[in-house]
């Protein structure tokens, strides 16, 4: 019998609680008790066969995309892994940025990707370099995938470097895969959804990491007509409807999202100079400090990271 897991996901479930959790990557969770919504309201019937209608609108107002073009998931590993499903075939190719997120890893090498990997490099900002993707793109490559903000290492990704990476996706007919979880905590630049650049585009996103929603599961795809059309289909296959009542919870919270957005970017300023200043006065730490997001990749010099971790996990 065929087995796949993440030893990643298994260490955040089961291997990182205490009082202070440095290995969390969102925001403090939001309090669905500051939502205005009526309980009876939540329990009210609505069709939600390929979307609850009143969700995907407020989806669309958000980011202005619209509704057809809009998949509702459970959260962004679900729209990812959808996304995948939805555009490959075993053995099919996927360039894929390293480091990255580990749960997207194992996603493709389940699905049964090649996956090739092109560097971040802590040396240059963990920037892209798009002469990299040139040299490994070939005819068989039918995806591109990034994260923006970058995870792990926070750094956002230019509109203008995304433009060239759809220009080299298109040269073989591929797509690029944003996923944009984090990309709502860049609040000084205001960017808009990768999804806007052209057809070859695909983005995934939710409200969990920068708006402490969690709770919700409220992800989305944004994907041309067709492919939006195919991966509801997928969902069909996977998990036919989502939680009726958490669907109609989510309008109400993309009702009230800037009351979740202005206390994120407060909990995160002040956290980030807190954060800075302590990088400066740590020797043993090597890090480029992000402008934005709710994560940072240090490099720990000269010492063992395991050691480290087992030093925190038993002494404090």
């Amino acid at each position: 019998m065929r087995t796949m897991h993440s030893e990643y996901m298994e260490f955040a479930k089961f291997h990182t609680h205490s009082k202070y959790n440095l290995a969390v990557s969102g925001i403090t969770a939001y309090p669905l008790t500051d939502l205005p919504f009526d309980k009876n309201d939540l329990l009210a019937p609505g069709q939600s066969y390929w979307g609850h209608k009143p969700l995907l609108e407020e989806i669309s107002k958000r980011y202005g995309v619209d509704p057809k073009n809009i998949v509702h998931s459970f959260g962004t590993s679900m729209a990812n892994y959808l996304a995948m499903i939805a555009i490959l075939e075993p053995g099919d190719e996927v360039l894929l940025e390293h480091p990255v997120y580990e749960l997207i890893l194992s996603a493709l090498e389940f699905v049964g990707a090649t996956v090739k990997r092109f560097h971040r490099q802590p040396e240059n900002g963990y920037a892209i370099d798009t002469a990299e993707i040139k040299k490994l793109i070939s005819p068989r490559t039918k995806l591109i995938l990034v994260t923006n903000l970058h995870n792990p290492s926070g750094v956002y990704l230019s509109e203008d470097a995304l433009r060239e990476i759809g220009e080299i996706a298109k040269s073989v007919k591929a797509y690029v895969l944003v996923d944009e979880v984090y990309l709502d905590a860049a609040f000084s630049l205001k960017p808009r959804t990768s999804f806007l650049l052209g057809d070859q585009f695909i983005v995934t996103s939710s409200l969990t990491k920068v708006y402490g929603l969690s709770a919700l599961r409220c992800g989305w795809i944004f994907a041309n007509e067709k492919l939006a059309h195919a991966i509801w289909r997928m969902v069909d296959l996977m998990y036919v409807v989502p939680s009726h009542p958490m669907e109609r919870l989510s309008v109400t919270a993309f009702k009230n999202l800037d009351a979740a957005y202005n206390r994120s970017k407060s909990i995160l300023e002040t956290n980030r100079k807190l954060l800075n200043q302590f990088l400066d006065s740590c020797t043993a730490l090597e890090v480029k400090k992000p402008e934005f997001g709710t994560t940072i990749f240090p490099k720990l010099n000269g010492k063992s990271v395991e050691k480290l971790h087992q030093l925190l996990r038993d002494k404090y």
